[in-house]
C-alpha cells in the first residue's frame, strides 16, 4: 500500500528502503537475457557475482549466483558469454541496491559482445592495421610525452609520478578526455588528433585503469583504432590491467600492462643509464689502456733492439763496409792502372821497335835529295849534287862526288863522296 508522506511528515530513508525491498520482493522470477560482462569469484564465498549487461543498450545489472551452480556450467561461464537466466529482482535495503538472484543459467552460445570484436579484429587484420612491420619506435629519450587519460585518475598520477621519478627531466602534455561511457571513443580521438599535431610531443601515452570488459569497449572502437594507426607519433596503450586486452592493444606501436608499466617504457631509468654510461666509460678506458700498453710493449720492444739502443752501431758498421768498399775501389783501380801502365809500355816498346828511329840508332841512315825526296837508287843522283844524311842524332850535309851502281853481272861503279858540313 502507498505510504502517506507529506512535507511536514517525510518518511525516513530506512522506511522507504524497506517499503522498495517489499515491493521488489513481491515481483516474481523472470527470465532475463544478457551478457556477462564481469565475473568475479572471492575466495571463501559460496557465492559468485556477476555483471549482466544489456545486449543494445548501455545498462547493466549486478546478479549473484551460487558458487555450485556456476562451477557446475558446461562450458564453464567466461566473461562476454551470453545467457539467459531465470531471477528473482532482489533490492538490499542496507546499500540501497537491485541486483538479482539467479536461480537458473543457461549458456546461449558465444557471446554476441565478443563475437562482434573477433568480427572487427579480424576485419581490421585483413587491412594491416596491425601488422608489426607498420609499427613505429619509441624514442629513446622523448623531451615531450603527451599522455591521454582521464582528469585526476590513478592512471595518470600512475604515469606522471613513475616517469618523472625514473628521468626527473621529462615534459609531458596531458590531454584529458572521458575514458568510459558512450563519449568515452570521440574524445579520446580528439585528445589523441591534438597531441598527434604537436611537434613537441615525441610519444603519446593513452591511459586507463582496470575495468569491466564492458568498461573497456570504447578501446575496441574501429574510429579510435584507424585514428592511432593513422599518427605519425608513435602510441603507446595502457589500457586496464594484464588480463584486459582491448583492440586498441593490437592497433599501438607499444601494449603496456598496465599504467605503470607505459611510464617504464617511454622513458629510461636515469639511475640505470647513469650507470650504463659509468660502465661503457670503464670498459672504453680499459680498451684505450690496454691498447696503450700494448703499443708501449711494441715500443719497448722496438726500443730494445740493437740498432735504436745505440744508433751509431748502424752507422759503425757501415762505415766498416764503406772503408771496406773504398780501399777494394783503390786496389782495383791501382790494377787497372798498372795494367793499363803495362800496355802503353808494351804499345811504346812495340812502336819504337817499328819506329825508323830506332833503325837509325842501329847504325842506319836515310838519303835525301835537296827536294827532300829519299833517295832509293844511286841512279837518282848524279856528281856533284847535293844530299842530305839522316843519322840518329841529326844530319849530315854532303856532296856526291860520285856513284856506285851494284851491276847485275858483279860489276861495281863507284862513287866519291866528300863530306860538307854535319848538323848535330
Amino acid at each position: 500500500m502507498a505510504l502517506e508522506t507529506s512535507a511536514d511528515q517525510p518518511a525516513p530513508v530506512r522506511q522507504i528502503a524497506n517499503a522498495i525491498s517489499g515491493w521488489v520482493d513481491r515481483l516474481g522470477a523472470v527470465w532475463v537475457e544478457g551478457q556477462v560482462a564481469q565475473l568475479n569469484r572471492r575466495p571463501g564465498l559460496g557465492t559468485v557475482f556477476l555483471t549482466l549487461r544489456d545486449s543494445v543498450a548501455d545498462l547493466s545489472i549486478t546478479v549473484t549466483a551460487s558458487r555450485v551452480m556456476v562451477d557446475s556450467m558446461e562450458p564453464p561461464l567466461v566473461e562476454g558469454a551470453s545467457v539467459v537466466m531465470h531471477a528473482k529482482p532482489t533490492f538490499y535495503a542496507t546499500r540501497g541496491s537491485l541486483s538479482l538472484q539467479a536461480r537458473e543459467i543457461r549458456m546461449v552460445g558465444l557471446g554476441e559482445l565478443l563475437a562482434r570484436l573477433e568480427r572487427r579484429r579480424q576485419l581490421l587484420a585483413a587491412e594491416g592495421l596491425f601488422d608489426p612491420a607498420r609499427k613505429k619506435r619509441l624514442p629513446f629519450l622523448p623531451g615531450c610525452v603527451g599522455l591521454v587519460t582521464a582528469p585526476r585518475s590513478a592512471a595518470e598520477r600512475d604515469v606522471l609520478e613513475n616517469a618523472r621519478r625514473r628521468w626527473p627531466a621529462v615534459g609531458f602534455e596531458v590531454a584529458h578526455a572521458t575514458m568510459q561511457g558512450t563519449r568515452s571513443a570521440a574524445e579520446v580521438i580528439e585528445a589523441l588528433g591534438r597531441l598527434d599535431r604537436d611537434p613537441a610531443v615525441d610519444v603519446i601515452v593513452i591511459a586507463r585503469g582496470g575495468g569491466s570488459v564492458e568498461d573497456l569497449l570504447p578501446f575496441s572502437d574501429e574510429g579510435l583504432l584507424r585514428a592511432v594507426a593513422g599518427c605519425r607519433t608513435p602510441v603507446v596503450s595502457a589500457i586496464g590491467h594484464e588480463p584486459d586486452q582491448p583492440l586498441l592493444d593490437l592497433a599501438a606501436d607499444v601494449r603496456a600492462s598496465t599504467p605503470t608499466d607505459a611510464a617504464k617504457l617511454v622513458v629510461p631509468d636515469v639511475a640505470a643509464e647513469a650507470h650504463g654510461v659509468a660502465a661503457a666509460r670503464e670498459r672504453l678506458r680499459g680498451v684505450v689502456l690496454d691498447r696503450v700498453a700494448r703499443e708501449q710493449s711494441g715500443l719497448d720492444g722496438l726500443r730494445s733492439r740493437p740498432v735504436l739502443a745505440d744508433p751509431r752501431t748502424l752507422v759503425e758498421r757501415r762505415l766498416d763496409e764503406l772503408d771496406a768498399l773504398r780501399e777494394r775501389a783503390r786496389r782495383t783501380l791501382r790494377h787497372a792502372l798498372d795494367r793499363a801502365a803495362d800496355d802503353i809500355g808494351h804499345q811504346r816498346a812495340r812502336a819504337r821497335a817499328l819506329s825508323p828511329l830506332a833503325t837509325l840508332q842501329r847504325g842506319y841512315a836515310v838519303l835525301q835529295d835537296d827536294a827532300g825526296h829519299v833517295v832509293t837508287s844511286a841512279a837518282a843522283v848524279t856528281a856533284g849534287a847535293g844530299v842530305s844524311v839522316r843519322v840518329a842524332d841529326g844530319r849530315v850535309h854532303a856532296q856526291v862526288t860520285g856513284t856506285e851502281t851494284t851491276g847485275t853481272a858483279g860489276t861495281t861503279d863507284t862513287t866519291e863522296t866528300t863530306d860538307e858540313e854535319h848538323d848535330g
